[in-house]
């Protein structure tokens, strides 16, 4: 039989091809914003994770507390040793420790005399230890626009367009102004090696990149560290994070001890659980409103087509068949009809993903005063989720629209069907 309706469907386009046509548009608008979401809500996560947050983050409970001001002078101590320990007691986890801190970069002129100044974000990262990984976990390299990655120290990264803004040039001099991590002043002098642009507003406007042996000197943070990140090397995993804070924050957390050290998770930090969290609705949303939206447009067409196909109905039962077995074969016309449209526009959907996933959608010129972390470009990710979600609204749709249809199979009159016959 199914052999049968296909045949008919493929055969009599007037009542298949706009049921298709509206499946295959639901079904690829369902994949391509799933994988779009998807793309750019795990792109805003892994940014942050990489520079800010890592998969779990340890800095102590006084720090915790005034983030956003940057308070060295509540950094971790005897960071060495804690590294150590955490290296022991969870081996499956890369262990790094940095040092980020504020204030004000200076360009001198050949006489030594301020010429320009602007805003800095400064980090501090192991740049120069063989094997140390931080380099590449940035992303430093395939965001270098001129010169080379530190190789000594006193050399230091800084952002491509603060360079052309002040007219910087490899090899220059520039001096970071600031406060040590006891309170007094601090300027360290660094030789430009490189610039960099990572596409991000935040981190293009003034960054700058150092050694972490240079900051730690200039900061007075011998063997002191602003924040130790953690990374899974498969990968970031909410349990296994909930499970390490848990086994962590039990072992060194001490409560009556603001200078103890706390760990968070990713989900925890900067509001990326929410991030996570609005994705997930945002696809589950989306979803159930291609449910009823081609619903209805289906169970609209399938009246239409019922009225035309009302004498066809009008045989089939005079010739004996039952009611229910008519409304069962529209069912299942309509399965088939969904699993066209959803194959077809699943395909169409995983292909503009996959396009958009290499490509990406560049969103640079409005992206300029945002303060956020966030990339500027926009890429979609392919998963296997698209290779079947799309059913599910194709399926559901057609089904429910020539359900609700078909009833008016069952008010048919026998009375009535000689009468109409005869006409």
């Amino acid at each position: 039989m199914i052999r049968f309706l296909f045949k008919g469907i493929m055969r009599d386009r007037s009542r298949s091809l706009l049921p298709v046509i509206v499946v295959a548009l639901g079904v690829f608008l369902t994949v391509f914003m799933s994988g779009f979401l998807k793309g750019v809500f795990n792109d805003i996560t892994e940014l942050n994770a990489k520079f800010s947050t890592g998969h779990v983050k340890i800095v102590t409970r006084a720090y915790s507390e005034n983030e956003g001001q940057l308070p060295n002078d509540l950094a971790l101590l005897d960071v060495s040793k804690l590294v150590h320990n955490l290296q022991r007691d969870y081996p499956e986890m890369d262990w790094v420790y940095r040092i980020r801190t504020g204030g004000l970069l200076d360009v001198p002129d050949s006489h030594g005399e301020t010429r320009g100044q602007g805003q800095a974000l400064g980090t501090a990262v192991d740049l120069l230890s063989p094997g140390s990984g931080e380099a590449e976990r940035m992303n430093i390299k395939k965001s270098l626009v001129r010169g080379r990655i530190p190789d000594k120290q006193g050399e230091a990264l800084i952002s491509d367009d603060f360079a052309k803004r002040f007219n910087v040039n490899i090899g220059d001099k520039v001096t970071l102004f600031g406060s040590t991590m006891n309170g007094s002043m601090m300027f360290k002098t660094f030789t430009v090696s490189g610039t960099l642009k990572f596409g991000t507003s935040l981190l293009d406007r003034g960054a700058i990149f150092m050694d972490i042996r240079d900051a730690q000197i200039a900061l007075d943070m011998d063997d002191a560290a602003s924040e130790v990140l953690g990374y899974f090397r498969d990968g970031y995993d909410d349990l296994k994070a909930a499970a390490t804070e848990a086994s962590f924050n039990t072992k060194y957390n001490v409560k009556s001890d603001e200078y103890s050290p706390v760990m968070s998770r990713l989900v925890e930090q900067e509001g990326l659980g929410d991030y996570l969290k609005l994705g997930n609705r945002a696809s589950a949303m989306m979803v159930s409103i291609f449910i009823v939206a081609m619903s209805i447009v289906l169970w609209n067409t399938g009246l239409l087509g019922g009225l035309r196909r009302y004498s066809e109905f009008g045989v089939r039962l005079a010739l004996g068949e039952e009611k229910k077995h008519i409304y069962i074969t529209t069912i299942y016309e309509a399965i088939l009809i969904g699993l066209i449209g959803s194959v077809a526009g699943s395909a169409l959907g995983i292909g503009a993903a996959y396009y958009m996933q290499k490509y990406g959608l560049d969103v640079s010129g409005i992206m300029g005063n945002i303060g956020m972390m966030v990339p500027s470009v926009y890429r979609a990710q392919v998963t296997p989720q698209l290779f079947y979600i799309g059913f599910i609204p194709g399926l559901m749709a057609t089904v429910l629209g020539s359900a609700l249809a078909g009833f008016a199979i069952y008010k048919r009159r026998t009375s009535q069907l000689f009468h109409e016959l005869e006409v």
